[in-house]
């Protein structure tokens, strides 16, 4: 499908509003657009992202197996470019963030490659982060 490339729009559950915006706002730099109290837009890179509060729905659910590691069914995040992407990581490595996969490169060699690492927002929400040496690779098989 060759459409222009436009920003996509997210919404996931939130125990939080507070402990949302200190995460995405103050950890991750996501500037905050619009909100009301139950809950509150980011700006991820471009893309909007919607916290909304719905603590009986938080929580990571179903793992699935990919390149040796159990990769959270349910998550979001964006592709950044690798200076990004190693910014990221050690920015997360001195917050202290607990990785649910630890930054490293998956598909080393093959078609595809790419430097990924996987967390957990404070509602359980999980979050991929990934990057590419060669953006080409994006879709390869």
């Amino acid at each position: 499908m060759n459409t222009p490339l436009l920003p996509f729009h997210i919404a996931f559950p939130v125990h939080s509003i507070e402990a949302a915006r200190a995460f995405y706002g103050d950890l991750l730099g996501c500037p905050e657009g619009r909100s009301a109290p139950e809950w509150v837009d980011f700006n991820l890179y471009g893309h909007q992202i919607v916290a909304h509060l719905a603590p009986e729905e938080t929580g990571v659910s179903t793992t699935n197996a990919v390149d040796g590691h159990g990769v959270p069914v349910r998550h979001f995040g964006a592709i950044l470019t690798m200076p990004h992407w190693n910014a990221l990581a050690e920015k997360l490595k001195a917050a202290g963030i607990r990785f649910v996969i630890e930054p490293y490169i998956r598909f080393k060699g093959e078609a595809g490659e790419q430097a990924t690492m996987f967390f957990l927002d404070p509602s359980g929400n999980a979050l991929e982060f990934k990057a590419f040496a060669n953006l080409e690779m994006l879709f390869a098989k």
